[in-house]
């Protein structure tokens, strides 16, 4: 089984938000899972929902602020073991080719 996530975590601040999304994005490391960071929020694989959400508390958790927004969205696909990149690569197929813009 493989669970999927998407997560966003960021200090509600005026300034950058850089510092402390790394942060986060370093709490990870910790934990058995594999993630990408996108100018959006990182998505995060793992291979069962616990370690996967102790890993989204802990990258919550590193982030040093008064006020913290996080969104946690999980794919949890209990009779598949389909990672992020298999999904990303059916879509490509239906299209024909990659699922990005051509525009600069």
């Amino acid at each position: 089984m493989t669970v999927i996530a998407f997560l966003s975590v960021a200090p509600v601040v005026e300034d950058s938000m850089a510092s402390e999304v790394a942060a986060a994005v370093e709490a990870l490391e910790a934990f058995d899972v594999s993630y990408e960071t996108t100018p959006m929020g990182t998505t995060i694989e793992a291979d069962d929902a616990g370690e996967l959400f102790a890993a989204a508390e802990a990258a919550h958790g590193a982030v040093d602020a008064d006020r913290v927004s996080t969104v946690l969205k999980v794919d949890d696909k209990r009779a598949s073991s389909e990672g992020a990149a298999e999904k990303v690569e059916a879509v490509a197929d239906e299209l024909g080719r990659e699922p990005t813009s051509d525009a600069d």
